[in-house]
């Protein structure tokens, strides 16, 4: 039986938590030694926030007798992008965090410098400073002040230090595609010996366009509650476990996963799991499914299925079916918009490339009748410039679920899903 906790030290330790602000350059490095002590357990945890907004408030479940409920080792306090929702509170152990930085360090080409490009509070860039921490290797911050732009990832490539060490960066899959249409964006994605690419699902096209310029993308896998990404390319990091649950429900287990949620025990016992031979489980949201060689493909996430007409569709094949298929398209995010007839109508939005015309709705349906089932043909199509964003990398449904909703010119050609053979379809 393992040893049980220290619950004076971890009421000690976490009471209470300390804001860590982290922003700029200057911030990030003043922040270090908090947050290597936070990893060790010799310092208070932590909670990342963005330097630029006000502290976050010191949730009451980690003071007072609710304090020894917490792991004794925990180190931060980490919120969700809110992607689904309210962001959750996910507390993070030291191992955990350090067991997930050395499984990136042994997946890759060993420890390297790190480039960091993305905001520093989430999950993805709080793991570029711990990896470049814990290796004692170089870390270059992008100057975000205004915004991501090809110029500005440049300058702070070119600001890395040369030598035999492999260059990392972490970047969302929309920031890869402004870096490739860029000359210099080009040219400074293909310095790096692996950019990994998280967030959202890649797109194929996406990866493909890389390998062209010279670029080693990693498409990698993996949310908070894992420490970031914890299956690169499809295949699993070593320490990573997958199971597929009866619901098809992606499960992933390892040293890497969180202790749960903070002040939400419920939530924490419906997601997160310790088995007989002590290795933690991680219930994920996301629908999926491995082949013979154990390589995992996400098929969607359970709470963004469409009912319609009594067919239950995922996007992920539609929208990868949008990118891959159609010509011009980009990116593509399809979701459910309410429809009194069927309960729910397919819709998208879509980004073309520069000075290609946006594809008409009868179009895009004539390419993807016979790749997709009826049912999955979209009946509302919108071309944006940009896809509503909530957290990095993350698609805003709600809103786009909202701008679609109001669309009334889009899918009017339609009366419902198309669920019959080609030759008697009802739809455009």
């Amino acid at each position: 039986m393992p040893p049980r906790p220290d619950r004076s030290r971890a009421t000690a330790r976490q009471s209470p938590l300390r804001p860590l602000p982290l922003g700029d350059e200057a911030s990030i490095r003043e922040a270090l030694p908090a947050l290597a002590s936070a990893l060790d357990g010799s310092g208070a945890p932590l909670i990342p926030c963005a330097a630029e907004a006000d502290p976050p408030a010191v949730p009451p479940a980690t003071a007072g007798p609710a304090a020894a409920d917490l792991p004794a080792d925990l180190a931060m306090v980490v919120a969700t992008s809110g992607s689904t929702g309210i962001p959750k509170q996910v507390l993070l152990t030291g191992a955990a965090l350090r067991a997930s930085a050395h499984a990136t360090a042994a997946a890759l080409d060993g420890p390297g410098d790190w480039l960091l490009a993305i905001p520093p509070h989430h999950i993805g860039g709080l793991q570029v400073i711990i990896r470049s921490a814990i290796a004692g290797r170089a870390l270059t911050v992008m100057d975000r002040s205004q915004g991501f732009t090809p110029a500005a990832f440049a300058d702070a490539t070119a600001r890395m230090p040369g030598g035999d060490h492999p260059a990392y960066v972490s970047l969302v899959p929309t920031q890869v595609t402004r870096l490739l249409r860029d000359a210099r964006g080009r040219a400074a994605l293909a310095r790096f010996s692996a950019v990994l690419c998280g967030g959202a699902a890649t797109p194929p096209s996406l990866r493909v366009a890389a390998a062209a310029a010279g670029v080693r993308l990693v498409a990698t896998y993996g949310m908070t509650e894992t420490c970031g990404g914890c299956v690169y390319d499809a295949i699993p990091l070593p320490t990573t476990h997958i199971h597929i649950d009866n619901d098809r429900h992606v499960v992933l287990g390892g040293p890497m996963v969180a202790a749960g949620y903070l002040g939400e025990p419920d939530l924490t016992g419906d997601h997160f799991q310790t088995d007989a031979d002590g290795l933690r489980w991680f219930r994920t949201d996301d629908l999926g499914a491995l082949d013979d060689e154990g390589k995992l493909t996400i098929t969607g996430r359970a709470d963004d299925l469409i009912n319609t007409g009594g067919v239950k569709v995922a996007p992920g094949p539609i929208e990868d079916a949008l990118v891959r298929f159609v010509p011009g398209v980009c990116d593509a995010v399809v979701v459910g918009v309410p429809d009194i007839e069927w309960g729910q109508r397919v819709a998208a939005v879509i980004t073309v490339s520069p000075g290609v015309r946006g594809p008409a709705l009868v179009e895009i349906r004539e390419v993807l009748r016979d790749i997709l089932p009826g049912a999955s043909l979209p009946h509302i199509v919108r071309v944006v410039t940009e896809v509503p964003m909530r957290g990095p990398g993350k698609p805003n449904r709600d809103a786009i679920r909202a701008l679609l909703g109001s669309d009334d010119t889009s899918g009017r050609g339609t009366s419902g899903p198309d669920l019959g053979p080609r030759t008697t379809s009802r739809g455009q």
